[in-house]
């Protein structure tokens, strides 16, 4: 499975931008896509995941401005993040879940380039 991240930029507080995660080598219906984010000199943290069959889980601080879709004709998982805030800043990546805790990033694998995201006040 090969995932490459997409749609990262710069933008004011407040602003919205989405990101884009596109699969292949997997049939999209059976991948769960997770959402990491890493800003510099932190770890790499949990954003979202979601799944085909499976609501979607959003760590407490993107609650209520971001949201999760997907679009299986173009094997793409997206995730649409409103209200930015200077603190979103980050290389945020997505990857494949696997099993276990979907919070940590020992579940995931075939992880994506990464894309950054940089939100000024």
């Amino acid at each position: 499975v090969q995932l490459q991240a997409s749609g990262g930029g710069s933008v004011q507080a407040g602003g919205s931008l989405r990101l884009s995660c596109t699969t292949s080598g997997r049939p999209f219906s059976r991948t769960t896509v997770g959402w990491f984010r890493q800003a510099p000199g932190k770890e790499r943290e949990f954003v979202a995941i979601s799944n085909w069959n499976r609501e979607p889980y959003y760590t407490d601080s993107v609650k209520g401005r971001f949201a999760l879709s997907r679009d299986s004709g173009v094997s793409t998982a997206y995730l649409q993040m409103n209200s930015l805030k200077p603190e979103d800043t980050a290389l945020y990546y997505c990857a494949v879940w696997r099993r276990g805790d979907v919070t940590s990033t020992r579940s995931y694998d075939n992880w994506g380039q990464g894309t950054q995201v940089t939100v000024s006040s």
